[in-house]
């Protein structure tokens, strides 16, 4: 049996042999020009743990700190996660992985985050379009899998979640553009205006604000929804970087929310 080109790059233990940028670029420049770099990683895992590796190096080095309640302190992201996310799966999968010397870059300063991939834009699709939820796929077998994987939907929405996840949480809309023979999205990380909530996030958001420290449970009863319903609503603020957990997990009864200061 014949590998695809797809096949390798998900699974091949020499692809890197193959397509030796086939791996993420990380670095974090001190300011907001890529003069001083501070921090720097080769992301050459297989591609979705290398996407996992590159959210935890962008949020490492985009950390705000933050008091919550009386004595405890959290690191919060500066970059709506959802966000994050969408940006870097969608390099992975919409690549170029046969152009050298260019391997995925994710740039981080300190207003923006910079995602960028090999490849520009299929003939016939532009910018323009993307924002609307048109999309051509590049690398079918990558997609395919990722779907499979609940990574991407297929659909030509991930740029539409990334422009909700960012003008939801108070920051501008990303910046796509074409730059020589790459693709870039630009996540700025300066708010621009108060975070957009519907009625029961405004609510659920003003009840959090108010406490030193809210339970699922609490929030629920307050916001008149079954837990279940408040689970969705919350993770749904997380990914927005408005609200976060502290605790060791979703069964730790001492497990507490809290606002960012892009929730407030």
């Amino acid at each position: 049996m014949v590998p695809t080109v797809g096949g390798l790059l998900l699974f091949g233990r020499d692809r890197l042999s193959k397509f030796p940028d086939a791996y993420i670029q990380a670095g974090r420049f001190a300011g907001t020009d890529r003069i001083d770099l501070a921090d720097r990683a080769e992301l050459t895992s297989y591609l979705v743990t290398a996407i996992e590796q590159a959210i935890m190096f962008v949020e490492r080095n985009t950390r705000l700190g933050m008091s919550i309640g009386r004595v405890r302190r959290r690191d919060l992201p500066a970059v709506p996660p959802a966000a994050l996310r969408e940006a870097l799966v969608n390099a992975v999968v919409h690549a170029d992985y046969a152009q050298r010397g260019a391997p995925i870059r994710v740039a981080v300063f300190d207003d923006r985050v910079e995602v960028e991939s090999p490849g520009i834009l299929l003939p016939g699709l532009t910018i323009d379009e993307l924002r609307e939820g048109v999309s051509r796929v590049r690398n079918r077998v990558l997609a395919r899998v990722f779907k499979e994987l609940g990574l991407i939907e297929q659909w030509g929405t991930g740029v539409q979640r990334m422009i909700s996840a960012c003008t939801g949480a108070g920051l501008p809309e990303p910046e796509l553009a074409e730059v020589g023979l790459r693709f870039r999205v630009t996540i700025r990380t300066e708010l621009i205006a108060p975070a957009a909530f519907d009625p029961v996030e405004r609510r659920i958001v003003d009840y959090i604000t108010a406490g030193d420290g809210r339970s699922t449970a609490e929030i629920a009863a307050q916001a008149g929804l079954s837990t279940r319903a408040t689970q969705h609503r919350l993770a749904a603020l997380a990914e927005r970087g408005l609200v976060v957990a502290v605790g060791s997990g979703p069964r730790d009864p001492r497990r507490r929310w809290y606002a960012t200061r892009k929730g407030r």
